[in-house]
């Protein structure tokens, strides 16, 4: 049918524009937030590529609601100011004439975005955990450039390495600023140093240098020199079964279990699906009810809906963690009572009564 081809072509269209340029945006505010990670010693400068497409991934299911969204949006302000619909209701397709059509172009991005919130985003998350959690727990000499000062991973120690050693397990001319837990502060330089690990953690052993401490109180300085100093510079790693975040957590794991925090992220990960469902839906309800409003009103419109309704799904799910709310019931208030007022909003729209009131004179 010309309608259905012509409207989905258009759709397409606005749909892959709108594609690249939420992907640019997201790429570059996800960049200069990964950078800064690794500025801070966060995250590993040299798998810096491989976080970045992690993090892609984990906003891929929203930046595919935002840009099918915006072409659903985009095309429909298109034809009402150029007056197309009005043409094609005088051919006798009415507004519920272009639900099948966007429902036939957006099922394949809303099973992506299930497949995203459902399998990929966790797994993305996990990795990300992973990678950050595998670069905390490398040994304080080995997380820093040579001729870099580096602040250690609690925040209590700054090394610095002049030279790396031949055998990439230590370095040369080294510095080490240190506050204890109970106030105390110390400082050691030392000609060399070697890694080594065990049960209990990594440690480091300086060769020929000197120790200069300060108490607490400030009550005397103690300074010595030593031929042979051994500190700890990383504590054991945990357990391979340590406890992940949730958002990190498999699907399946989460079903298996029955915490209210766990279902709490399955009602926010189903929500993200059924989200893009209804604001798809209102999209169309919104910009065809709305003919006389302009592309950027609809547009600003609709990012308002969609922001307010990605609030109230990030709430609910703070809320259903804590024990406040049932996961699911706040679900289908949310996203029913959203539906709900899309289709109502259509079927409205739809007959003949609006018409009639608008063209009625008193």
């Amino acid at each position: 049918m010309l309608f259905e081809s012509s409207l989905r072509r258009e759709l397409a269209r606005a749909f892959g524009a709108a594609l690249v340029v939420m992907l640019t945006v997201v790429l570059t505010m996800l960049l200069v937030r990964t950078l800064g990670q690794a500025s801070r010693g966060e995250v590993d400068p040299q798998a810096l590529l491989l976080f970045l497409t992690y993090a892609v991934l984990g906003q891929l299911g929203v930046v595919l609601t935002v840009a099918l969204l915006a072409a659903v949006v985009g095309t429909l302000a298109r034809l009402q100011r150029d007056s197309e619909l009005v043409i094609w209701r005088t051919c006798g397709v009415g507004l519920g004439g272009f639900v099948a059509p966007i429902v036939r172009f957006a099922w394949p991005v809303w099973l992506a975005v299930a497949v995203l919130a459902l399998l990929v985003t966790p797994w993305a998350q996990q990795q990300r955990d992973e990678l950050r959690q595998r670069y905390e727990q490398r040994g304080d000499l080995q997380r820093i450039a040579p001729g870099q000062f580096q602040e250690s991973a609690g925040g209590r120690r700054v090394l610095f390495v002049d030279r790396e050693a031949e055998a990439g397990r230590g370095g040369r001319n080294i510095f080490v600023a240190d506050t204890a837990a109970d106030g105390s502060t110390s400082v050691v330089t030392a000609r060399a140093g070697t890694l080594h690990g065990d049960e209990r953690g990594t440690w480091l052993t300086l060769l020929d240098g000197q120790r200069w401490q300060r108490p607490a109180d400030g009550a005397g300085r103690e300074l010595a020199s030593f031929e042979r100093y051994t500190l700890r510079v990383a504590e054991a790693p945990p357990p391979a079964t340590e406890l992940r975040r949730h958002s990190a957590m498999p699907t399946w794991i989460l079903l298996a279990r029955g915490q209210a925090a766990d279902h709490a992220e399955l009602a926010w990960r189903v929500g993200l699906v059924l989200s893009a469902v209804n604001l798809t839906l209102l999209g169309l309800a919104a910009t065809s009810a709305q003919p006389r409003v302009g592309r950027g009103g609809h547009l600003l419109f609709m990012l308002l809906a969609f922001v307010v309704y990605y609030n109230l799904l990030g709430a609910g799910q703070g809320w259903a963690s804590r024990g406040r709310v049932d996961p699911w019931t706040f679900a289908l208030l949310l996203h029913g009572g959203v539906a709900l007022l899309t289709l109502g909003w259509l079927a409205w729209h739809e007959s003949p009564r609006p018409r009639r009131l608008a063209g009625a004179t008193p």
